[in-house]
């Protein structure tokens, strides 16, 4: 099953999944890393059901929201009808459907390790920045719960944040700084014979 496929058929049940997965702390310490301000510009990518548009649109700051799966973005537009600060965009990581310098923050919450090519896709969230911008990756870090290849399609087992930050500094961000959370992601296996606890990261970088 593809990343897109296994998202697409998860989409309706996704809000709940997510708060047995991690909770709004990983939200907040991406929030606080990138210092945002109202009435800046964001692309959240891999949105999903809007977990971090969602705090961003309460934080005054306007939304373009990008995911791969059209059922993700469809539950997320029901999620928050009515609100005009989000732009949705189907798009892949590899070839976002942004110009150049066109947001002022990038974030991507569970996304890396999802994807085929993490330093190409770092690059590619850098190419979208103003100058000045910041980037936010939140993630796993290194584990070895090979379940979660099968049952939830990770491509990667978490990331060593030495390798993270080589990846900020070879897409040209300075400022780049990794962090802990300090809470975990959590998941139980289908058999039930094995639990997952994983540490969180948060990694920011800043265009020149």
């Amino acid at each position: 099953m593809s990343s897109k496929e296994y998202f697409g058929k998860v989409a309706k049940e996704w809000d709940q999944m997510r708060r047995e997965f991690f909770s709004e702390e990983v939200r907040e310490k991406a929030y606080q890393m990138a210092q945002v301000e109202k009435g800046g510009l964001a692309a959240d990518i891999g949105a999903g059901t809007g977990f971090i548009t969602e705090g961003l649109v309460d934080r005054g700051v306007r939304v373009i929201a990008v995911d791969q799966s059209e059922e993700m973005l469809a539950e997320m537009r029901i999620k928050f009808k009515g609100c005009n600060e989000i732009d949705y965009r189907l798009g892949d990581a590899e070839s976002l459907p942004l110009e150049d310098g066109e947001v002022d923050y990038v974030f991507a919450n569970m996304f890396l390790h999802h994807v085929e090519e993490p330093e190409n896709v770092i690059k590619e969230m850098v190419r979208i920045l103003k100058p000045g911008g910041k980037l936010v990756i939140t993630d796993l870090d290194l584990h070895e719960h090979e379940f979660l290849r099968t049952e939830q399609n990770d491509r990667w087992m978490g990331f060593d944040r030495e390798d993270v930050k080589t990846w900020f500094l070879s897409a040209g961000l300075k400022n780049v700084l990794v962090d802990c959370v300090g809470t975990e992601c959590c998941s139980g296996s289908s058999c039930g014979c094995q639990d997952a606890k994983i540490s969180i990261f948060a990694a920011v970088g800043e265009t020149g």
